[in-house]
């Protein structure tokens, strides 16, 4: 993996000092060199930091073809690139180095902008054709890689973080509404930044004089619920098509020049990827597991997984006083708002791999996103999913799945109906659950925000703008409740958190490369072509996942329930023993930098964690989030200077 700047300019005042800043601030993205080029005019330029994965010792980027009239940077990895290289090279095109980033350079000459279809795996990438004039960033179909994008004064500037953005010389700024949008987890494109966006998944974005359009390229499909109603295939082969697809994903992904180790934690989706793997090479994987303290531990789990698929274990623990230690850090990489201490866990262990020698690892991100993995999906089943006929029968599931899931409960179960999601109720004909959950935190941060923030009208503003986003008769309407609750889920969730917090920044704040094979695209389209009793069966998740690796799970995790990765919330109740995350949140909110901030009313948040201590476990549980959020709000606020 890599990092990129890209610039189309309306005149040359981006000199060569100036994007070789930017460039520093993506270096931990590409440790292994650094290199750009600019036009003969310099009012379109590329710049690339490079982690040597493929082709080591000759992939520096940009790269040209022959003619010298196209130009890329890439960031990822493009699976099955051998094959697309000999067809290329049998058409007679010449490649100049070994790396796979390559193809899409001579694809792109060869096709067009339809050549994205072609590519497969984890990658962001931006193309410079000097014969059109344009400048053509393009991004996988979930947004496993970012790419960001700003257009200001006749100008558009590409690149893989924001940091570099404001490194080119963007502007500092809140963008309220899309902040707001983020307090309620329904942003999908903009970001918290004023005048940046991200180029969506499955999108290219292409620039010319100072304007940039978007065209979608690519789009999960799921069919109309009348359509699943007649599905013809047993359950045999619906279990083996999906060992297949998932298979391949990963066999493709065991690809590189580099030795590729594995993240595993107690849960069924890495342990799944871990033994698939496994069981392809000859030697052992080296799998990397975090311990946290108490109940939230789950190394013990972990550890018999890699001793049943003869893999290496290897515990990193983790403290609270660790993850204190370095929250500022994965802020300043994720470049967002955090809600539990999680992210900075991932942050953690992938500097534990780093510091073991690897590039590369296996994740098991996006199963819960396209098999329905999280307590929200299960509570849509047994509500909307037509299985459960009179309200004593609901009402006696969701009772049940409260039981299997008493650690999260309070923040992944929530039974509200708050009157901003109305919105999406009036829209799709039902609110899922995921959207439903989290808009109880959101009421309470409203509550918390100084009044031209906390109107009765904002508390519609993210759920209006969230619909008003997507092709509802296309996309949504006909379908079942799972599966309209999965799509907004990707959408909103799996790009903007899940692939931000808890995957790509943190893995490459040290230079980790990885790999997510329930992300590749044919994985996914066959999970969306399945009907959904086999993703939730009864109030059992992943039920396809489960039976199609069997050989390779022990039977605790066969028979586990779903564990969200989390780390231990903030402890406001126990004043006893000390809790050095929570008063790092603490003392970043009562401190005199949270006055910078324009959104949160300084008494109002005082009064609030005066009274948390006092508050029940449950309680206690959700408003954790909050507070993790507000704290490092204003820590993103102070890292990137943002104008109050």
């Amino acid at each position: 993996m890599c990092g990129l700047v890209a610039a189309q300019l309306s005149h040359a005042w981006i000199d060569e000092a100036r994007l070789n800043r930017a460039l520093r601030a993506l270096s931990h993205r590409g440790p292994d060199g650094a290199s750009s080029w600019f036009s003969p005019d310099h009012r379109t330029l590329l710049g690339h930091v490079r982690l040597s994965i493929i082709g080591i010792n000759n992939g520096t980027q940009p790269i040209g073809n022959e003619r010298d009239d196209l130009k890329i940077v890439v960031n990822g990895e493009f699976y099955g690139y051998r094959a697309i290289r000999d067809e290329l090279r049998a058409k007679g095109y010449l490649f100049s180095t070994d790396s796979d980033s390559e193809i899409a350079l001579h694809l792109f000459d060869e096709m067009g902008t339809s050549f994205a279809a072609r590519l497969r795996g984890e990658f962001a990438l931006v193309i410079a054709d000097r014969r059109s004039g344009e400048l053509i960033g393009v991004r996988d179909r979930f947004g496993i890689k970012p790419l960001f994008y700003a257009v200001m004064n006749g100008d558009v500037i590409f690149a893989s973080e924001i940091k570099a953005l404001l490194g080119m010389g963007v502007p500092a700024r809140w963008n309220d509404v899309e902040v707001i949008r983020d307090f309620a987890l329904v942003r999908t494109n903009g970001t918290m930044f004023a005048n940046i966006f991200q180029v969506p998944p499955g999108c290219m974005a292409i620039a010319k004089n100072g304007k940039v359009r978007i065209e979608r390229y690519w789009d999960i499909h799921y069919p109309e619920a009348s359509v699943l109603a007649n599905e013809s295939r047993s359950a045999d082969e619906v279990i083996a098509g999906f060992r297949a697809v998932l298979d391949d994903a990963v066999a493709e992904r065991l690809i590189a020049d580099v030795e590729v180790a594995c993240y595993l934690s107690g849960g069924l989706d890495s342990s799944a990827v871990l033994g698939l793997a496994q069981a392809r090479l000859d030697r052992p994987i080296r799998a990397f597991t975090i311990g946290f303290e108490g109940a939230w531990d789950e190394t013990a789990i972990a550890e018999r997984t890699a001793a049943f698929n003869g893999s290496t274990f290897i515990p990193v623990p983790v403290t609270s006083q660790d993850l204190a230690d370095s929250l500022v850090d994965a802020v300043w990489f994720s470049e967002r708002t955090l809600f539990n201490g999680n992210s900075i866990a991932k942050f953690l262990l992938s500097r534990a791999v780093r510091d073991a020698g690897i590039k590369v690892v296996f994740t098991g991100e996006g199963s819960d996103e396209m098999l329905a993995g999280y307590p929200m999906e299960r509570r849509d089943n047994v509500l909307f999913g037509g299985q459960y006929s009179t309200d004593d029968e609901r009402r006696a599931a969701i009772d049940a799945l409260i039981a299997l899931n008493p650690l999260t409960k309070g923040v992944l179960l929530g039974d509200v109906q708050t009157p901003g999601t109305d919105f999406i109720r009036k829209a799709i004909g039902f609110c899922p659950s995921w959207i439903s959950t989290f808009s109880a935190s959101f009421e309470a941060t409203l509550s918390l925000m100084r009044p031209d923030f906390a109107g009765e009208e904002m508390r519609a503003v993210p759920y209006r703008a969230f619909v008003s986003e997507f092709d509802v008769v296309g996309k949504i309407l006909g379908r079942n409740a799972i599966n309209i609750s999965l799509y907004l889920q990707q959408k909103a969730q799996l790009a903007n958190f899940t692939l931000t917090a808890l995957a790509d920044r943190m893995e490459m704040a040290h230079s980790i490369e990885g790999r997510v094979p329930f992300l590749d695209h044919h994985v996914a389209a066959y999970a969306a072509g399945i009907p959904t009793d086999y993703k939730i069966n009864g109030l059992t998740e992943k039920y396809v996942l489960r039976e199609a690796t069997r050989d390779v799970l022990t039977d605790e995790l066969y028979h586990r329930q779903k564990h969200p990765f989390m780390a231990p919330p903030v402890a406001m109740a126990n004043r006893v023993h000390a809790d050095p995350l929570r008063e790092m949140c603490e003392e970043i909110i009562r401190s005199p930098q949270f006055t910078d901030q324009p959104f949160f009313d300084q008494n109002k948040v005082y009064a609030w964690l005066d009274a948390l201590p006092g508050a029940d476990a449950d309680t206690q549980l959700r408003t954790s989030g909050m507070m993790f959020r507000m704290a490092t709000f204003s820590v993103l606020q102070q890292r990137f200077g943002v104008a109050a």
